[in-house]
């Protein structure tokens, strides 16, 4: 049993501009690796449940009632529901690469 992902053999999807990723799925969870360019806004408000670790860079995460700056080293939980309700904002000089652990 493979007990590492290798990032580097998995490609690259890009759903949206300024938006790619990679992404490895095991049964129920799923092991995103993201990058937002500069510029980058969500379009819209995500609500899943999300743990995640910021690996280069920096962004915003935009919240109902709050804005928080994240950058490289910082991790953190996003618990799911509409009043945990996120989305991801680039300034237009900002990047952001980050790991991301989901339950399907």
């Amino acid at each position: 049993m493979d007990v590492l992902v290798d990032f580097d053999k998995l490609p690259w999807e890009s759903p949206r501009p300024g938006m790619r990723s990679k992404a490895f799925v095991q049964g129920s969870r799923r092991l995103r690796l993201l990058e937002f360019a500069g510029g980058y806004e969500e379009p819209e408000w995500c609500t899943r449940e999300h743990a995640f670790h910021v690996l280069d860079g920096g962004f915003s995460l935009l919240l109902r009632d709050d804005r928080v700056h994240l950058e490289a080293g910082d991790t953190g939980f996003l618990p799911a529901g509409d009043e945990h309700a996120h989305k991801a904002v680039l300034g237009a000089d900002e990047h952001v690469l980050l790991l991301l652990f989901e339950v399907l």
